[in-house]
């Protein structure tokens, strides 16, 4: 199965690659919009601030072929981190900046949720699974924990479209889900045995 992990300049691509390298998965950094047209799952890292990550999606062709991709090639794809923020309709980060909007909501700094515990939120925490079937978290045990590295967060519009929180001193949206649309505020990539059988979740079955 071919994966494509974008390059847009502001992801952590060598680790998503190794980590799917373990699941033996034909994984390859897309380095060009186009080059999403031979993947069938499609994977969107990212560090750093929303205004700039969209920026650069926006500059380089990206926000318009990943929903062409998506809406119109019915590709699975995942969010990881900031790739998952930039899921959203709009966030906050560097000023009121509009998101690819494939899972509505917007993206605020922890604090304005209640947060009171120290920001940036880095580390292992534990994830609570919202009820359902989700095929994105399948065999993973509530209480599993994954490794986060954040400032802001993920309110999705509808409570329907969160598969998972966390607790920072409130409830913190850890993944979300629409369609075949998914994403995770932790990086699975560096979450050992649980991020692996994430990452394998989203191969075999392309759901959320």
């Amino acid at each position: 199965m071919k994966v494509a992990i974008i390059d847009y300049g502001v992801g952590n691509l060598g680790s998503v690659r190794r980590a799917l390298a373990l699941l033996d998965a034909d994984a390859f950094i897309a380095s060009a919009p186009d080059e999403l047209a031979v993947a069938e799952r499609i994977i969107l890292p990212g560090v750093g601030s929303f205004s700039e990550g969209m920026a650069r999606l926006a500059a380089q062709g990206w926000s318009e072929e990943i929903l062409r991709q998506v809406n119109q090639s019915a590709k699975p794809l995942l969010g990881l981190c900031l790739g998952m923020q930039l899921l959203a309709s709009r966030g906050r980060e560097g000023g009121d900046t509009p998101g690819l909007g494939l899972v509505p909501g917007e993206v605020v700094r922890l604090d304005s949720i209640g947060c009171r515990l120290r920001i940036p939120h880095v580390g292992w925490n534990a994830i609570s699974l919202c009820a359902g079937e989700h095929g994105l978290l399948a065999g993973i045990p509530e209480g599993t924990d994954f490794y986060f590295v954040h400032s802001y967060a993920f309110v999705p519009t509808e409570s329907r479209q969160v598969r998972a929180t966390t607790d920072y001193g409130v409830p913190v949206v850890a993944a979300v889900g629409a369609g075949r649309v998914s994403g995770t505020q932790f990086h699975p990539e560096k979450s050992s045995k649980a991020g692996l059988r994430l990452l394998k979740n989203f191969l075999e079955t392309g759901s959320c």
